[in-house]
């Protein structure tokens, strides 16, 4: 419909069909109406607004959404512009789709951002509910470890074996390989100090002893951290996400016992095991380091058997029993906690791979406050 003065169109309004504008009801129409807004663009209206009044639209096919757009492309091409009216909060949504009408809707105003103390309450409330898991996981997996300890013959011991193997014997490459170099690189570098005093011989047991007591347990347990840790939360994370162990509790099984008291086990045999082939190849790389300054293998083996004693080995080994309960803890408590969607097991095996990593250093600085104290 149009209004008029002096045989001149001031306006083009489109009032649609009475309840749907589809390919039946546009038949001939469509061709008629673009006409007549042709006619009424060229010529030469004050104003160039086209009204489309959707009141009382109850369906709009993809041909009358088709006409809508061709409607609004002749309105673009003519510097023209187009004004809905009346649609119904569906149809707005199906227009909103496409690009010539997306600009006719109001954008949803964004919330305003929080504030530093809004962020900074949030993050103590999700870092205390963090902290309340862990506590609560962490009694769980006591209570079960006490109940392994009393019924040793109901424990898992086929899945104890399983993680043993791939935890343990799988990692003695890397471990290996890493804690050579370790005592290439530790030997090297403390000869260039103790060379300027004269105390070259020093090297062999000052290395041996941090290896013995620290470096071997630490290295040990990073390398857990990274393969056995993510291992476990990638593990019963998918299991989370496919609601596997939903269907265990269903069952009236307990999937702490059942999931995470054999990768604890093994976490807690696995560690110690190997800290003493990290600490045997580190002190070995380290005397075929120092046989380059001229030490003997004797006199290096002398200097360490005289300095190490056996309480820094079992301090050592200690500290490597408590890293491998943390690292399978961990990694098993992040997998436990596993979201849903697609990227729910890779967000979980990162963050139990930085967990670990962060409970291993506060271990380490638990167990030297210990040390200092009680001189073991």
């Amino acid at each position: 419909s149009s209004s008029s003065g002096n045989n001149r169109l001031d306006n083009f309004q489109i009032r649609a069909w009475p309840t749907e504008i589809s390919a039946d009801t546009l038949g001939h129409t469509w061709q008629e109406v673009r006409d007549r807004q042709i006619a009424w663009l060229t010529q030469g209206s004050a104003s160039k607004t086209l009204q489309i009044d959707g009141a009382g639209i109850q369906y709009i096919d993809g041909a009358g959404l088709a006409f809508l757009i061709d409607l609004q492309h002749a309105q673009t091409l003519h510097g023209g512009t187009v004004e809905l009216r009346g649609f119904s909060a569906t149809h707005q949504n199906q227009l909103k789709r496409f690009t010539p009408f997306e600009k006719l809707f109001p954008k949803e105003e964004k919330g305003l951002d929080d504030g530093i103390f809004v962020k900074a309450g949030k993050a103590a409330s999700l870092l205390w509910n963090d902290i309340r898991g862990i506590i609560f996981f962490t009694g769980q997996v006591a209570s079960e470890l006490i109940w392994a300890a009393r019924n040793p013959l109901k424990v898992r011991w086929q899945d104890f074996a399983s993680v043993a193997v791939q935890a343990g014997l799988a990692a003695m490459p890397i471990v290996g390989l890493v804690a050579f170099l370790i005592g290439v690189i530790l030997s090297f570098q403390s000869a260039i100090g103790m060379e300027k005093f004269g105390a070259i011989t020093f090297v062999g047991p000052l290395v041996s002893l941090g290896i013995f007591r620290e470096l071997g347990p630490l290295i040990t347990a990073i390398l857990l951290a990274g393969r056995s840790s993510a291992a476990f939360a990638a593990e019963i994370g998918t299991m989370t996400v496919n609601s596997e162990v939903d269907a265990l509790v269903t069952a009236g099984l307990n999937p702490i016992r059942f999931l995470v008291l054999p990768r604890v086990l093994a976490g807690l045999v696995v560690a110690p095991i190997l800290t003493i082939y990290a600490d045997l190849v580190s002190v070995f790389s380290s005397s075929l380091t120092m046989l380059i300054y001229g030490v003997p293998l004797v006199n290096f083996y002398e200097g360490v058997l005289n300095t190490v004693v056996l309480e820094d080995i079992f301090s050592g080994l200690t500290k490597a029993t408590l890293f491998g309960v943390v690292v399978a803890s961990v990694g098993c408590l992040r997998g436990m906690q596993t979201g849903t969607g697609a990227a729910a097991v890779g967000i979980s095996t990162t963050r139990a791979v930085v967990s670990s990593i962060v409970m291993i250093t506060v271990v380490d600085g638990i167990f030297a406050y210990v040390s200092y104290r009680t001189g073991f």
